[in-house]
Parts: structure tokens; C-alpha cells; sequence
């Protein structure tokens, strides 16, 4: 039915919270929300320079305005200080989870690369590119940092682990 909610977990997000999972799944079914994702603050310079770290641009109304592996907004004068200080200032971490419409899932997997995407090697930037909202909430607890790299990996082994003992 393409009114019914799908919610896409990325395989890199493998501690995600239920909370999440379900928070998105909410935003994804309110009225006129065709996609949904989460972000959570980031609060360190090391996460706000790695490009493995996607960032997302809010408007006031929490929909996306950009996602880029980039820090954006760019605060030129306070990098201009030094990269050991964290600048004030808003970033946020996109989280690799997505709640669809089930028709707008039919409609995104139809639609072919946009240049933006192609750039950034950022599929949502598919959707934001074709005129389409984003919603974009804030993550309801902690999602520990994605698996992206092999030092993601090592320390994703090890939480696994713990975790089974």
C-alpha cells in the first residue's frame, strides 16, 4: 500500500537504538512526510572535519536544506582561528536511517542520480535535488557513530562483544 511506512536501517548503523527506529518510523507517517531522518548534535571538531561523518543542514521548520560530508555551514572566521576549537555554532550528524512512504520509495528508486548526489556520494541528495522534502528530527537518545572505516570496524567488534559476554 503506498501510503504504508517502510523504515531502512543502514547496514553502517548497526547499535542503533530502538528508539530511533521507531522515531523515524512516527515521522515518516505524519501528514504530508514522504521521507524522514534523524540527526544528532555533533559536539567535537574531529566529527564535524571527517568526511565519513555525513552532515545535515536544518531549516527552522526541520526539514533538510543540505547533507554534505563537508562541516557545513562553513564557519570561515572561527576556523580561521585554529581547528582546535570547537566554533559555536549548530552541526548536526545524519544518521543512516530513513523512513518512506511506500509510494515515494517506488517514486526515489525510479528517480536517476542527481549531479549533487553524484558530488557528495550522498543518495538523499537524490531527493532534495528533485524538489522533494526531507524531514529531518532529532535523534531521541545517543546513536553510538556509524561504521564507516576499518577503526569503526575494530571498535564495532569489540562493543559486539562486550556486549554478548
Amino acid at each position: 500500500e503506498d501510503s504504508r511506512v517502510v523504515v531502512n536501517l543502514q547496514g553502517d548503523e548497526p547499535f542503533a537504538p530502538v528508539s530511533g527506529v521507531r522515531a523515524v518510523a512516527a515521522l515518516a507517517g505524519r501528514q504530508g512526510v514522504d521521507l524522514a531522518t534523524l540527526c544528532a548534535p555533533i559536539g567535537d571538531v574531529e566529527t564535524l572535519l571527517d568526511p565519513n561523518a555525513v552532515k545535515v543542514v536544518r531549516a527552522a521548520s526541520g526539514d533538510a536544506l543540505y547533507f554534505s560530508r563537508a562541516p557545513v555551514p562553513w564557519p570561515r572566521d572561527a576556523f580561521a582561528l585554529g581547528r582546535d576549537v570547537m566554533p559555536a555554532g549548530d552541526w548536526w550528524r545524519h544518521i543512516g536511517i530513513y523512513g518512506y512512504r511506500v509510494g515515494f520509495l517506488k517514486r526515489f528508486a525510479a528517480m536517476p542520480p542527481g549531479q549533487l548526489e553524484q558530488i557528495e556520494m550522498l543518495e538523499q541528495l537524490r531527493v532534495l535535488e528533485a524538489g522533494h522534502r526531507i524531514a529531518v528530527g532529532i535523534a531521541p537518545e545517543a546513536f553510538p557513530p556509524g561504521v564507516d572505516t576499518p577503526d569503526d570496524l575494530v571498535r564495532a567488534e569489540a562493543r559486539l562483544t562486550a556486549l554478548l559476554r
